[in-house]
């Protein structure tokens, strides 16, 4: 039906003689992709540190369901889970967030500046706007120097600011498994005002038994320019999902008897449908960012942001299995920038700090087959955090720059029990880190640069790690045994242009990792978590090709050899590979734009087998995933039509979408959609010439 819409769509237009878009012409890689996510604006190829950064077309020209569609493309990244919403996207950069069964560790998430990465250090991507994203850069490799806990790398969003001509643009796609999604956006420039709205709602049945998904959400921004040296932007966002069904994970035989179905009247104990699995989120949050710059030396920037979420969860099983809390997440920040000269040589520094609060009114019930039951927990959690740095880059020669930085941070966790049935489970604990980091840069030619990178990064637990094992029926309380994880990492790296053609990235590193945060045990499908050593080894390389007008190509490989060094509680583990994070992983795609404004593009991925547990018995076969896009936009004067049409998994690959590390009863299979087709129109109106 889908196919017939489009093709339909697409012959209509031809017959009204639509004139074509023309295509963007010759892609040329000398052109200056400019990061902001090392706190300063900087040519990406001239940072010490390995940095990626995609486009607002690689990120919108996708079906929208998640960043790792765009960000698939970058090595040292691996995802799961795209299909679970009431799980959220697993994303892992060198191996930290491959242990989150839920929710996003190890990596900080920033949209605007806005931090989407709670103090305690459990991120989500659950409200991102994909619809209005125009870039997204990631820092690969320990950054605590830059941005304090939980930076074993960072994922910066910005969206779109309005064009200067104002638009309204209306969009609607459908597919397999009752895929839908609406959205409509406008924005423009009013005097000295620059706005953009987007609003989003999409509602899909899912590919296995319950695994229905519904949600909307609505973000603007606006950017008032005060004067020629001064701007005041306020970012706002609401996000609402009403029901996120979880359809839990399979036993090996489960899957080869019925990839579909969810875990249902297999087992009298974690049935999803019995106990009504899933979750429901509401969040609302608004930020403001001030920029002012005095002349060419000195700039500064403030910034502050409340959010507010909601969120309450059915686990399947009855033992404290329904969650909710109520968060109020607020903090701000501030850095000021100096640009001159240094004994003669130029040099710019940066020093700011952060500082935030989260507040959260957390309640337990048992769940009593999708009602809820007695009370079981009911505690006040609060986390602090302080954060001051400075980073300074000094241009020793006209080729050669050193960056030198450091940071020091006090966090402070505390939990206020109500619920003292079982005893006051009460406490409290405190951190204070100095992450510090050097960097040297050195560019024999102007399209080779070469580096080296010492940085650290560490990582206090979460609320959520710090539930007492030994407490599993009540989950209160502080896991005494339970403490922050450090990590040394030691890198080297070249990046360049090969004419104005081909561009290069490639990327060797060693992480030490001291007191890891890892899942050891479940008990009831609830993970506990303790510490141990590990020792990360890799390499990344990525090579994009303008291979001749209007075709690009891309290819990224990725090795990882992570390992268990040292485990205390669990020593049989020693030696091993780390789950969730496969050995080998090999990205290629092709994008064709003609003149015509007609485009395709191609990709495939190809991902290593990996181990699902710790004791390395369980593993999860490799596989292959190609997807296939194709679309033709058209023009009536101010109209602007654009028709599309996708394949994912074009080849009907069988496959495991995510694995859940160190799963109860042997449920560590979440199987993804074999082959399925989508297709959709973006229709927009421009008020000017």
């Amino acid at each position: 039906m889908i196919q017939r819409i489009a093709t339909g769509t697409t012959v209509a237009l031809l017959a009204l003689g639509a004139a074509p878009v023309p295509a963007a012409g010759t892609r040329d890689y000398l052109d200056e992709i400019v990061v902001t996510s090392t706190r300063v604006d900087k040519d990406r190829l001239k940072v010490p540190m390995a940095i990626s950064a995609v486009g607002q077309d690689e990120v919108q020209n996708t079906q929208q369901l998640g960043i790792d569609e765009s960000l698939n493309r970058l090595p040292g990244v691996f995802f799961q889970n795209r299909y679970n919403f009431a799980q959220d996207l697993r994303v892992s950069i060198r191996g930290f967030g491959a242990r989150a069964n839920f929710g996003i560790r190890g990596i900080k998430i920033f949209t605007d500046g806005i931090p989407a990465t709670v103090t305690d250090g459990q991120g989500g991507v659950d409200d991102i706007d994909i619809g209005s994203t125009r870039r997204i850069e990631v820092i690969r490799g320990p950054s605590s120097a830059l941005y304090g806990s939980a930076a074993g790398g960072v994922i910066s969003l910005f969206t779109e600011d309005g064009p200067p001509t104002p638009f309204v643009q209306l969009g609607l796609s459908a597919g397999e498994y009752d895929f839908q999604k609406y959205q409509a956006k406008a924005g423009g420039q009013t005097g000295a005002l620059n706005w953009l709205v987007n609003s989003s709602y999409l509602n899909m049945e899912g590919y296995r038994g319950h695994s229905w998904v519904q949600h909307g959400q609505a973000t603007g921004k606006f950017r008032y320019d005060i004067d020629e040296s001064s701007t005041f932007t306020t970012i706002v966002s609401a996000f609402d999902s009403p029901r996120a069904d979880d359809p839990g994970g399979l036993r090996a035989a489960d899957v080869a008897t019925d990839r579909k179905q969810a875990f249902c009247g297999l087992s009298a104990f974690n049935d999803s449908c019995a106990f009504q699995s899933g979750e429901a989120i509401d969040q609302q949050k608004i930020g403001f960012v001030y920029n002012k710059s005095f002349g060419a030396a000195h700039s500064i920037m403030l910034r502050n942001y409340y959010i507010w979420r909601n969120f309450e969860s059915n686990q399947p099983f009855m033992d404290s299995g329904t969650i909710a809390f109520d968060r109020f997440f607020f903090g701000g920040g501030g850095q000021y920038t100096w640009t001159g000269q240094l004994f003669g040589h130029p040099n710019r520094v940066v020093v700011g700090f952060d500082a935030e609060s989260q507040q959260d009114d957390r309640e337990r019930w048992d769940n009593l087959f999708g009602v809820k039951g007695p009370l079981t927990l009911h505690q006040a959690e609060q986390a602090d955090a302080v954060g001051v740095f400075i980073q300074n880059e000094f241009t020793i020669t006209d080729n050669l720059e050193l960056t030198v930085g450091g940071r020091y941070d006090r966090i402070d966790l505390t939990v206020d029990d109500s619920f003292l049935s079982n005893g006051d489970e009460s406490g409290d604990l405190d951190f204070d880190e100095f992450s510090p980091m050097v960097g040297l840069l050195w560019s024999p030619l102007t399209q080779i640069n070469m580096y080296f990178n010492y940085s650290t990064a560490f990582e206090t637990p979460t609320f959520t790690e710090l539930s007492n094992p030994a407490a599993a029926g009540t989950a209160g309380g502080f896991n005494p045994d339970l403490t922050a994880q450090k990590a040394d990492n030691i890198e080297i790296g070249i990046k360049g242009l090969i004419g104005s053609r081909i561009g290069y990235d490639a990327a060797a590193f060693r992480i030490d990792v001291a007191d890891e945060i890892t899942n050891t045990v479940t008990v009831g499908s609830r993970a506990f978590f303790n510490n141990a050593d590990t020792t990360r080894e890799g390499v990344e390389a990525a090579l994009t090709v303008n291979v001749f007008e209007g075709l690009d190509a891309t290819f990224t490989y990725t090795w990882s050899d992570f390992t268990f060094d040292s485990f205390s509680l669990d020593p049989g583990a020693e030696g091993n590979n780390l789950p969730g994070i496969p050995e080998n992983q090999f990205y290629a795609a092709l994008a064709y734009e003609h003149r015509s404004g007609l485009y395709v593009t191609w990709d495939f991925l190809h991902v290593d087998n990996y181990y699902g547990d710790n004791a390395n018995t369980v593993e999860n076969s490799a596989y292959q995933v190609s997807n296939l896009r194709f679309g033709r936009p058209f023009r009536f004067d101010r109209l602007r039509v654009d028709p599309y049409f996708g394949i994912n998994n074009m080849f009907d690959e069988e496959y495991i979408g995510n694995v859940r590390l160190n799963a109860f009863g042997g449920r560590y299979f979440e199987p993804a959609p074999k082959k399925n087709v989508y297709g959709g129109v973006t229709v927009r109106y421009e008020f000017g010439s």
